[in-house]
């Protein structure tokens, strides 16, 4: 197997760890992830060696999936989120199973830019540098975004603002939230 090969094969656990939280619906997931390494491998002479594959892989990924969102909005397609999603994880907990699901819904009416990047971000453990890459946005554009979408993400859920948890802290008292 090739250098090439091998370090493609070794990025795909997080390339569909991205694109089911992206796509929520693991048959989607599934196609976007079997494109993405389709269009890696006839393109692999484009690849630099030294250079971040994973970077160039969710970079193809990314592309593919924003072609895909336009091609489905220029068709007038229509998804229905709730019977889209999936669980996230089983478990017993019940308490940890209601809030997956419930960030799950809140991630799904996040704006896409917002998601991407708290998925990025958040989920890929990506820094601010190699995400603004994969999206082809600045730095200051994936921090902006992060911001807005940890925001939302709190309002959604709710949970306590930044000012909130910060007076919480400065007063000694535990806040409800990290």
């Amino acid at each position: 197997m090739s250098e090439f090969n091998g370090l493609v094969e070794r990025e795909i656990p997080r390339l569909r760890r991205y694109a089911r939280a992206l796509t929520r619906s693991a048959d989607r997931a599934d196609d976007l992830v079997q494109e993405t390494l389709l269009r890696a491998i006839s393109k692999s002479h484009l690849w630099q060696t030294g250079t971040d594959i994973r970077a160039w892989l969710f970079t193809i990924m990314h592309n593919h999936y924003v072609n895909m969102v336009r091609r489905a909005m220029r068709d007038e397609a229509t998804v229905d989120i709730e019977q889209m999603s999936s669980s996230l994880v089983a478990t017993t907990d019940p308490t940890a199973s209601s809030q997956l699901r419930e960030l799950e819904q809140s991630l799904g009416r996040l704006p896409g830019e917002q998601r991407e990047v708290i998925l990025l971000v958040g989920l890929e453990g990506m820094s601010y540098e190699t995400a603004a890459e994969v999206l082809s946005v600045p730095v200051g554009t994936v921090r902006s975004r992060l911001s807005r979408g940890r925001d939302a993400l709190r309002r959604l859920m709710g949970l306590p603002e930044k000012a909130e948890r910060a007076a919480a802290a400065s007063s000694g008292a535990a806040p409800l939230a990290a």
